[in-house]
Parts: structure tokens; sequence; C-alpha cells
């Protein structure tokens, strides 16, 4: 945009700043705006404004920082001081450990400045004195020393300039006694830091070492040593505990779920480290709030969250009331939309009402206007509710308070202890106060959403108060209300008939019963029980009848609606099913062979037949099977894995399959149970055999095994199809990209039989959650021009998902100009149907190279798309086949002169010993970093695979490996094929080279120009002989070649 557009566009987002100024998205634009138009003291203004409202990050603070210290005078002491109180500013938002080290290095180097003789202090409680200094860079240091990981940056900064200071002393003689106080002051600094937990605790003893030898008495060192080596035993014992957290978070990119597990990890003590809990809640919210204001979605809830946590873990472990009442100043600045820290931070201070007396904390009221001067929750229900309720609530205790103290002897004191430092009101004036809350609590509530709140906490709260006052009449009328706002509630309903009953009011109560009987309710059944109730214990015999009749009516209408419902329902679900069966599954020989598609790899395969391989006993008639009717084989059922299947986590350690199959066994038939040891976590998989095992499955959510809760969840719910990443992605590179959320559990990938060009894989996280959290890396370019794809694995979407056809779908353009665009072939192909893909190759200038890749939607229209051959474009003639090798490679021999599955055993080799579970698409890509392979298959019942590579050579070399290669842990070889039968191990050699397949070898055959040779004579059977005996000889007996142990007999001089 020009410079008038853009500073129009700044005025507008001024203005809107000026009515809502907690809009968070209106702030980050001021400064996108600002800063575009190079506007820097704009820019600075608007940064100003964002930390009025918001805590912020070092993104914000360091650059209004830097304004400061580029606006006064840094060598005055006001100067340094302004910028001192900005430091202090940003460091009551969130921790960063680069924001307390820069001003670490502020607060040295302005002390060295006015240390000079001109401009050395007087007193040491003047500022940037040497007793001055010290206690600010000790108190900067304390905030941040409790990082285990990266508190030794601060500590070593303090350390440095102590011994420095140390250093300037011990030059002056006449200083003794400050040497010697300045020696005591850094020894109690490094015993105290060698028992905190901290990763360089080995570094701290090896400096502490060096600081005794050159400081301290020779005789002393040893004792010096051992003692320092006790006390630090247990700090380093409690970082070998936590060691493999942190290990985890650096991995992860501080994901906020590993931060979650580091909690959890934390809070199973019995007494919790206070300061170490206290930090990884500290590190986890500046990150949510580093992620928050990088744009990412979701983290605002998880921002939120992770206050509640903080507070109520301080609260149950009775922190200081003063590091609590700053938990909550901070967080309401951190999330000032979250009406449920508002809520708590109302309840903690009419707790603890002194802090309110005592003017630390403000009165409960203002409090209260403050979270409704955000103008943040005209939407947010649940966060009203929570305000509402906790401001009611203490109005109510308070109403309560007054009118018992009116009765009391001792009013005055009574009221000054329940008023909570409130501002003195009438009890009649609160009461009033408290009704409006409720009634315009309830008001706004049903404005804000459409549903208003289906608990009816409000309407409850204001019920409850107008019976204690003896108000029955304002009680019925609040659930007439709601009855008349929410129709098809059941709850409001039964209220209402409820509050009429106790007032004896039965003709109205008989009324509302019939009404709400009509009315279509989400629970009918409770409203008509209790109407019949009503009649038995109210009503006379005909005014029984008449309610069931009533009753019996509105069932017969309930039912057939459900039962209209229902139809619906299945009527989906069928379809569902019918989607998921006409998926398609991996292609069998004989399928292939009749519909023309190419089966899996043929290596080593018996000849069909009976099992000795012979042909069709003479007494087997032909045509009486022929004759037989076919009969359907019975169609085993599928084996529904995704839907079958719930994850169980959180498992403690020591859990057995036995555990499991107790916990789950009232739930269904179980088919298998798996138990995965992972770092730091111990997860399961519970497979069922029928599907409607599982929702009965997720009620152990929550349930304990071993006195430890577990959570439950389908596995589906917890797995991510993830596509369209760049070809070059790996194992190695995709768990890295996604680890960052998480726990995974597994990553699987494809086999490549159908499609080699197939970039897809489904990463299994060990919950939900971090699940749903990984969608953030939709739409992420990992190369430019490519977008990743990352979806929820849906079953229902299974068909969608599947490829096996895809090379039919697709075809190959050729002869392109480089002028043109993928818009140039969709409009283009899609005239012949539906296009689904479109991949070009392009240049470095982004310009064709020529071809492309068109998949289409169905296989009909790909064949249609074929008549675009010789079509001209952009003057340019193209040429359009199938994209499928596998199609073309049916229509022509290859080069060897042998046939198709000869060929392909030429350039095939076998592997031994796979790992259980092994995935031939890892197995590919072990593969393809040895030579360029065609395909790989699998066989998980041998614990084999056979590999084919796209040239002989590079089989040979491979299978000349003189050490073998490594996969998921196994060490394996590769092998010609399979292991020869004992029984043939003496059976002449097949003539040829290694890689001639068995069929090569000709063998005579009967068959027009060749003789069949006559039966032999009727002699008696012989026995076979033995191995090296010479042949019996006649012309009705062939020649028998020399065996092996002929040729080795040659080779050792025998005959």
């Amino acid at each position: 945009m020009d410079e008038e557009q853009a500073l129009e566009a700044l005025s507008n987002v001024i203005s809107a700043l000026s009515e809502t100024p907690f809009d968070l998205s209106l702030h980050a634009q001021h400064i996108q705006l600002a800063a575009a138009a190079g506007m820097n003291d704009q820019v600075h203004a608007a940064r100003e404004t964002l930390t009025t409202y918001y805590a912020c990050g070092d993104d914000v603070w360091l650059p209004l920082i830097e304004d400061k210290k580029n606006a006064v005078d840094m060598n005055s002491v006001e100067g340094a001081l302004s910028v001192l109180q900005a430091y202090d500013r940003a460091e009551e938002d969130y921790l960063s450990i680069p924001l307390l080290h820069q001003h670490i290095e502020f607060l040295i180097d302005r002390h060295a400045h006015f240390s000079s003789p001109d401009e050395n202090p007087v007193l040491p409680e003047d500022p940037f004195s040497m007793e001055w200094t010290r206690d600010a860079l000790r108190a900067v240091v304390a905030q941040g020393v409790g990082h285990i990981t990266q508190g030794h940056l601060l500590w070593n900064a303090l350390r440095g300039w102590e011994i420095d200071n140390l250093s300037t002393v011990l030059s002056d003689e006449r200083s003794c006694s400050i040497r010697s106080a300045t020696i005591v002051e850094i020894e109690d600094m490094y015993l105290e830091r060698l028992q905190q937990c901290h990763s360089t605790n080995e570094d701290t003893f090896q400096s502490y070492s060096t600081f005794t030898t050159n400081y301290k008495a020779p005789q002393a060192y040893e004792t010096l040593l051992v003692n320092a080596s006790k006390i630090r035993g247990k700090a380093r014992k409690a970082y070998e505990w936590r060691e493999p957290y942190e290990t985890a978070l650096e991995q992860s990119g501080n994901s906020l779920y590993t931060f979650q597990n580091y909690v959890a990890y934390e809070l199973r003590a019995r007494q919790p480290d206070l300061s170490i809990l206290s930090n990884i809640h500290e590190r986890a919210i500046a990150e949510a709030a580093r992620r928050r204001a990088s744009g990412e979605t979701g983290v605002e809830e998880a921002l939120r969250l992770w206050w509640a946590s903080y507070v109520d873990s301080m609260r149950r472990n009775d922190s200081p009331l003063e590091q609590q009442l700053s938990l909550f100043q901070r967080s309401i600045r951190s999330v000032p939309g979250s009406g449920e820290q508002w809520a708590r931070y109302i309840r903690f201070l009419e707790v603890n009402n002194e802090l309110v007396e005592e003017r630390k904390g403000e009165p409960i009221s203002v409090l209260y206007d403050r979270a409704f001067g955000t103008k943040l929750f005209p939407k947010d229900v649940e966060g009203m509710v929570s305000l509402f309720l906790a401001r009611a609530g203490f109005e109510r205790r308070v109403c309560l308070a007054n009118l018992e103290s009116e009765q009391s002897a001792d009013a005055e004191s009574a009221l000054a202890e329940s008023a909570v430092a409130q501002p003195l009101l009438e009890p009649q004036d609160r009461l009033s106060t408290l009704l409006d809350i409720l009634n315009g609590g309830i008001t706004a509530i049903r404005s804000a959403a459409k549903g208003g709140d289906s608990r009816f906490r409000l309407e409850r709260f204001l019920c409850t108060l107008h019976r204690e006052l003896e108000q029955s009449d304002q009680a019925t009328k609040v659930w007439a209300d709601a009855a008349k706002f929410h129709k098809t509630a059941y709850i409001p309903w039964l209220e209402y008939t409820n509050a009429l009953e106790r007032q004896g009011d039965y003709n109205e109560a008989r009324k509302a019963f019939t009404k709400a009987a009509k009315s279509p309710l989400d629970w009918p059944e409770m409203l008509w029980e209790a109407w019949l109730a009503f009649e038995h214990s109210h009503g006379s015999a005909r005014e029984i009848q008449d309610a069931l009749d009533v009753v019996e009516r509105a069932r017969v209408q309930v039912e057939a609606r459900r039962a209209k419902e229902a139809e619906q329902a299945g009527y989906q679900a069928r379809q569902v099913v019918a989607e998921q069966q006409a998926a398609p599954v991996p292609v069998t020989e004989s399928s292939g062979a009749a519909q023309g598609i190419e089966a899996p790899m043929d290596v080593d395969q018996e000849t069909r037949g009976t099992a000795s391989g012979v042909k069709r006993k003479a007494e087997e008639d032909p045509s009486e099977e022929s004759k037989k009717a076919r009969v359907e084989q019975p169609q085993t059922l599928k084996r529904d894995r995704e839907n079958s299947t719930v994850f169980v986590g959180d498992l403690p350690p020591g859990t057995a399959e036995d555990d499991l199959t107790r916990l789950f066994k009232d739930c269904g038939a179980i088919r298998e149970v798996k138990i995965t040891q992972l770092p730091n976590i111990l997860v399961a998989t519970v497979e069922f055999v029928a599907r409607d095992s599982v929702p009965a499955a997720l009620t152990k959510d929550k349930k304990r095994v071993h006195d430890h809760e577990i959570s439950v969840h389908l596995g589906w719910e917890s797995t991510l199809y993830v596509t369209n990443f760049p070809e070059s992605a790996d194992d190695t590179s995709i768990r890295k990209l996604f680890m960052q959320y998480g726990h995974i559990f597994d990553v699987r990938w494809p086999s490549k039989k159908f499609k080699s060009t197939r970039r897809f894989c489904y990463v299994q996280y060990t919950s939900p959650t971090a699940a749903r959290l990984a969608l953030e890396l939709h739409g992420r370019e990992l190369e430019p021009g490519l977008s990743l794809k990352v979806y929820i694995s849906n079953p229902e979407r299974k068909k969608e998902r599947t490829d096996a056809d895809a090379n039919v779908r697709e075809i190959y353009v050729a002869g392109l100009s480089k002028f043109v665009t993928k818009v140039d072939l969709e409009k283009l192909f899609r005239t012949y149907g539906p296009v689904k893909d479109i991949r070009m190759a392009l240049d470095a200038d982004n310009h064709s190279k020529g071809f492309a890749f068109v998949e289409f939607e169905e296989e009909r229209d790909a064949a249609k798309a074929l008549g675009a051959n010789n079509y001209e474009l952009k003057k340019r003639r193209i040429a359009v086949t199938l994209s499928d090798t596998r199609v073309r490679s049916r229509r022509r021999e290859p080069e060897t002169g042998f046939g198709r599955n000869a060929d392909a055993r030429s350039r095939s080799l076998r592997i031994h010993g796979l790992p259980d579970g092994t995935q031939e698409g890892l197995l590919q890509q072990t593969m393809e970093k040895l030579a360029p392979v065609n395909r790989v298959e699998v066989f998980l019942d041998k614990h084999e695979a056979v590999v084919e590579f796209q040239s002989a050579a590079d089989a040979a070399r491979l299978l000349l490996l003189p050490d073998p290669f490594e996969f998921n842990g196994v060490q394996l070889r590769f092998s010609e094929g399979e292991d020869v039968p004992a029984k043939a191990r003496n059976a002449p050699a097949a003539t040829g080279g290694v890689f001639i397949p068995r069929n090569a070898a000709s063998r005579p055959r009967a068959g027009l120009g060749r003789a069949r040779n006559p039966p032999p004579a009727a002699t008696p059977a012989a026995p076979p002989a033995a191995a090296g005996s010479q042949a019996p000889s006649g012309n009705n007996v062939p020649a028998q070649g020399k065996a092996q142990d002929d040729f080795r007999k040659m080779l050792l001089g025998g005959k």
C-alpha cells in the first residue's frame, strides 16, 4: 500500500484501539503498520501502549529498553536508574534469561562507570556503590537462577564480577578486613550454588576448587573440597532425576506437552520443590506467550491453563501470600480475557482479606469492574459465568454476614471483619447489588450465546438466594423465564414444576407439565416420570389417567422421531462401512492375474499345483471339477484395527498385559494388548475383536492402575495423516519436526508397491492433545511452493487417503513449453474430468522443465485425457501417456532378454531375520541409502523381505558386502534367495550365473518339434541310488550330471 493508505490504516487501528484497548490483534497490527511505514516514533508508542494493557516478551521489551538508553543521559545516575526501572517492568511479565543477562551487564557496566574517581558514590546505599550493586545483581540472579539449564549464565556473570572485585581488593594491602569479608561472601555464594539443582554443578565444583586454591589456606583445601562434595550430592541426584525431562525439552523445542509431563513429575513428590516447580511454570508460560505473539493458533487457551496450574500449585503447597498475589497480578496482565483467572483472583482476595486491608490487593468490586472493563467477554459464556459466580458468591456471603450482625451484640466488629475492606453499604443496598449482578448476568449470558448456560448455574444460584430470603414466588419466576427461553431443555421445566409444587400451586404445575410434555425436550423421560409422580401425589384418578394418555402420545411421537433419526444414522454408518470395504486392498496373485494388475513381487515362488509340484493325477478328471457348481466362499470379516483400538497412556512402570486385560475384560473380547516403553513414558494399545467394545473401553479413562491415573482414548484421535512433504524427508526428519508437540508413539510409512512417489505417513502421538497442537504445521512450507498437509487421521476418510490405484489415474505430459504453468494444464485437462493434483518440475526461474504429472479423481478420466496427445499448447506439441511404469512394462520385455519375473529376480535380494513389525516404507528408506530401489516386499510371518533394485550390478555389489547393515538396531545381511531344502541339496546345480532365475533354465517340454521319450520298461521299482554312486545307463534313462561330492573328490585328487 502507498503512504496515504498506510497512514489511513494506521489511523483506523488507533481509533479501534481507543474503543477496545485489550484487543491483542489490533496491537499487533499497530506495530506492524507503524514499522512498515518507517515511523520509528510510532513503533515505540505502539509498543509502549501494548505494555500498558498486556504482559510482553523480549520482542517488545528489548527494543523499548534500547530506545530508553538512547533517550536518557546514561552518564547520569538519574538516567541509569530510569533504564533500570524499565528492566524491572520487563522482568515482571515473563521469565527471560537473555533479558536478565542484559540487565546484569548493564549494572556491571554502570557500576564500573560510577566507580571512577570522579564519580565514586560516597555512601554504601548510594546507587551503583559496591554494596548497592551487589544487592541489585543478586536480586536479578535470583529471578533466573532456578532455571536448571540456563541459570548458570546469570550466576557465572555475578561470580565473575565478584572475583574481579576481589582481585582489586587484593591489590590494596591496607584492605585486609574487606578482603577477608569478600572471600567469605564468595565462598558462601559457591556453597549455596552447589546445593542448587542445575546442569553445571560439576563446573561449579571445579571453579570452587580453583577458588579455594587461590584464596584459601593450602592446609584447608582437602577439608573444604570434601565438605563441598558432600553438600552437592543431593543437588546432583536431583538433576539426574530431571535430566531426561530437560533433554526432552531441548529435543522437542520446548514443547508445551513436554512441560506438562515435567510438571506432572514434580507434583508426584510428597513435598515438591517449589523453586523448581515455579521455574518450570515460568518457562512454560514464557514459551506459550512467545508462541502467542508469533501468531500460533490455540496457544491462548494453553497459556490460560498454565497460569491456572501455576497459581493452584503455589496455593496447594502453601507458598507465601505475597508471591501468590504477585502471580495473580501478573496472570491477569498476561491473559486478561480469562474469566476463570479473574474469578480465582476474586476468591483469593476474599479468603486472604488481610491483603486488601493492608492495601496490597484491590477491593473485589474494583477488580470485578476491571475484568468487565476489558470488553473481552461478550461471547465467552464460561468466562462470564465464572466471574458472575465469584462476585455473587462474595456478595452473598457478605449479605448473610450483615444480616447476622444485625442480631449480634457485637455488630460493628462483625461487620468490619466480614466486609473484607469493601465500601460499607447498608444490607439492603448490598442485597440489591447482589440481585442486580445475578439478573444482569443471566441476561448477558443469554445474549452471548443462543443456548445460554446449559448448566443453569446462575439460575440455580438466584433461586437458592430467593428461597433463603423466603421469596418463593421470585424463585418460581426465575425458572418460568428459563423454561420460556430454553424451550427444549428439560431442566428448567423440571425446576419450574418443582417450584410450583412447593408453592402448592398444583393447577399451574399441571399446566406446565402438559405444555412441557408436548415440547421436543432433550430428555423427555425425566419430565414424564416427574409428572406421573406429581399426579400420584396430588392428582385424582382422572387426572392420573389424563397424564398417562398425554405421556403415551408423547412417547409414541418421541419414539417415532428417534426411530427416524436412528434409521438415518444407520444409513450413514452403512455408507461409511461400504466405503471402507470398497477401499483398495493389497492385490493377490490370483486377482492380479485375473484383472491384469501386477501382483506383489514373485521371487522364488513355488510352482502352483499339488503339494509335490507335479502334474495332477490321471484319476483327477478335470471335467468333473469343471462340472461342480461354484460356491462362494464365506468372506472373512475384515480386521477393523483403526475403529477397534484404544490407546492407553500414562501407565505406571511395571504395568503388565494382565493388568490391562483385567481392566478391559468387561468391555468385550480382546484381540491383542501391546505395551510399549517410550522414553520417560509407558503406553499401550488394546485392540478389541469388535468395534462395539470401544465405547465401553473409553469409560476407563481416568481409572487407576496400581494407584496411578491412566488415560484412554481412541487410537486414531492421536494419529495424524501427513502428506505433501519434500521427497527427501525420511523417518528421522519427520520425527524431529513433530516431536516438539508431544511424545511420538509411532511413525508409519506406506509401502511403495503401488506408487513409487507416494509421500505420506501417519504420525501417532501418545495423546490427542499433542496431535491437535501439531495441526499448526498444516500449511507450513518446508520447501518453497510445497505446503505441508496435516490432518487428524479419521477412519471415515480412509478411502480419501488411499492411493493404491493412483498410477492408473495419473498421466505423464512431456514436451511442454517453459512458459506453461499449472493453471494452463488445469484449464486443459479439467475438460476430461476433475483434476486432483498437478506436479510440474520447475527450474531455478520457476519455469517449466518440460514435463509434468497430472492426477485425476477417476481412472476413466485419465484414459480420456490420453486424447490430448499431440495437442498444441503454447506453440508446442505435447505428448501424453499414462505415468504408470508397470503398465508400460507389460507391453515390452526387459533388455536382459529374460522374462519380467526373471529380470526382477536378477535384480532382487532377500533379507532374513527382520525385527517384528517391520514397515516396508522404513525398510525402503534404509535400502535407498545403499542403492536405487524399485520395490520392497516384506513377509511379516517369515521375518523376511525381498528388495528389487534398479540394476543387477547394485544387487551383486550389495551381495558381496563384507559387513552387515543395520536396521532398527538389528544387524542384517543380503542373500540370493531362500535357503535350499535339505532334500534338494544334492540336486544338480542350475546352470547360468548367480542371477539366472530358476525358470530361465531350459527344460525339455513336449510339443511341436519335440519327441516324447518312450515310456520306461516295466521293471520293478529300484531304490534311489546313493549320492555319488554310478547311475544306470541305458537308452531309456537320461544321463545324470556330476554331483557336488564328485566335484569335491576331483579337487582332492580322488576319482
